[in-house]
């Protein structure tokens, strides 16, 4: 293994281990873990902007994050875990008889880039498939998906109504008003047992 594939490795076994320690800190202290940033790495103290999603028995069970990386990664990430497990409000909170089947994936997403279109097609064909999330920003509203929501909606049309549903407009509505911005990410998960 390389070395830049080894360092990978580590950031993402630490984020996973940061993520799983602040959802076990939430069952007992009802709040996010805290985090002395100057005990750990330059990576995990530079700003980084987190999704962190909760699976049981490979059903979503949690996905809470941030698109603007304003805190350091490794805050950030113990907010996301929290908040997934807690403060998903299409969820109960996660209970403690849960944490041993839970597989818990962190997404670290690039800086947002907009997206300049003139119409639903010229957007539709920017799209990359499999590996751009995006946002999409209406009367004050947004919303995103993560790239790995393509898994679920592999056609961009799909993908895109199922978007603006989730924005609150009908699948079909189209403004010059509305804004939109993609994003990549860097994404580590559990191993399935």
């Amino acid at each position: 293994m390389n070395t830049v594939a080894l360092h990978e490795r580590t950031t993402g076994m630490q984020l996973l281990r940061l993520a799983r320690s602040s959802i076990d800190y939430g069952l007992i202290h009802r709040e996010h873990m805290p985090v002395d940033c100057d005990e750990l790495p330059r990576v995990l103290r530079d700003a980084g902007a987190t999704f962190t999603t909760l699976h049981i028995q490979g059903q979503l069970r949690g996905c809470c994050g941030t698109l603007d990386a304003v805190r350091p990664l490794a805050e950030d990430v113990v907010r996301s875990a929290f908040r997934a497990a807690f403060h998903d409000p299409r969820f109960d909170p996660v209970g403690k008889h849960e944490l041993d089947a839970m597989r818990l994936e962190v997404s670290v997403l690039s800086p947002l880039e907009p997206i300049s279109v003139c119409n639903e097609a010229d957007l539709l064909n920017s799209l990359a498939p499999g590996i751009d999330g995006l946002v999409i920003v209406a009367d004050g509203a947004s919303a995103t998906f993560l790239p790995k929501v393509w898994d679920m909606l592999p056609d961009p049309r799909q993908f895109l109504a199922a978007l603006k549903t989730k924005c609150g407009l009908a699948d079909d509505y189209w403004a010059d008003q509305l804004e939109f911005k993609r994003y990549r990410t860097t994404s580590y998960a559990d191993p399935i047992t």
